[in-house]
């Protein structure tokens, strides 16, 4: 009778794990991730609405106006670009010393026939980033 009770035990000790782990993952996967992003699809709508309304208001103004909304929006491209720049610059970065790291790491685990070229792949990819950024894409216009 005590090995029924034992082992009842350990069945409802590990049904209640796995039922707290799957309400868990159910709330993550279908309620928190699509929440959020529908907030944030809702953010970036309602931030071009009000662009979009501040642009036509300044062209509807006056001649100057027009120039004022085209050049605001000259702007506003000019700073998404440098802010894409930015962000390859140091994703290739990161990438370069995830390679490294990488190899270091399996080369002093390994023996003589370590793996440790993997993270020449990471590495690479980061070197592929910084070439782009720094020797294939189009200048960003200056003011």
């Amino acid at each position: 009778m005590a090995h029924l009770a034992v082992l009842f035990g350990e069945f409802s000790g590990g049904f209640g794990l796995w039922m707290f782990l799957s309400i868990g993952a159910v709330a993550l996967f279908v309620v928190f991730i699509p929440l959020v992003s529908w907030i944030d699809s809702r953010r970036k709508e309602r931030e071009a609405f009000y662009r979009a309304d501040s642009l036509r208001r300044l062209a509807e103004a006056s001649g100057e106006g027009a120039k004022a909304a085209l050049e605001m929006l000259r702007e506003e491209d000019r700073l998404k670009q440098i802010k894409t720049r930015e962000g390859l610059k140091i994703g290739g970065v990161i990438n370069i010393g995830l390679g490294l790291g990488l190899s270091l790491m399996l080369y002093s685990l390994g023996d003589k026939n370590s793996p440790y070229l993997v993270g020449a792949i990471p590495g690479l990819v980061g070197v592929a980033m910084l070439v782009y950024v720094f020797a294939l894409a189009a200048p960003i216009e200056q003011r």
